[in-house]
């Protein structure tokens, strides 16, 4: 598994176990074909997902992706950043700060990408 879909999987986890009926649910009625044409789309609210599990930790995971990391149960080795990085399309990544941010908001702007609803602040 990637490291970004750790992350993704991390963050997004709760909204597929929302998902799932519980077993002695009645079944659904089918829709019309035309209603059922569109699939149905839930963003993933990103932030409160994140601010939810960093309760009673003190990380900065809102702009440190080494905090992020940690919050999520990833490895935060230079290892693991390098190869989220070239997951992301960086290949420049050399662990500089300066590389930790733009990680950081790479990883944010994906997650976007995938359904997850992240403040602009911290989209770049």
């Amino acid at each position: 598994m990637s490291i970004f879909s750790s992350i993704k999987d991390a963050i997004f986890g709760h909204k597929a176990e929302a998902a799932t009926p519980p077993a002695d649910a009645a079944p659904a009625v089918p829709l019309a074909p035309e209603a059922s044409a569109a699939p149905a789309t839930t963003e993933v609210d990103v932030e409160a997902n994140l601010t939810s599990l960093a309760a009673g930790h003190d990380l900065n995971w809102q702009s440190s992706i080494v905090d992020l990391m940690k919050l999520l149960g990833i490895d935060a080795s230079y290892e693991n950043r390098k190869s989220l990085a070239q997951e992301l399309g960086n290949t420049d990544y050399a662990g500089s700060a300066d590389d930790n941010i733009q990680l950081h908001r790479q990883v944010m702007q994906a997650l976007a990408q995938n359904g997850g609803r992240v403040p602009a602040s911290m989209l770049g």
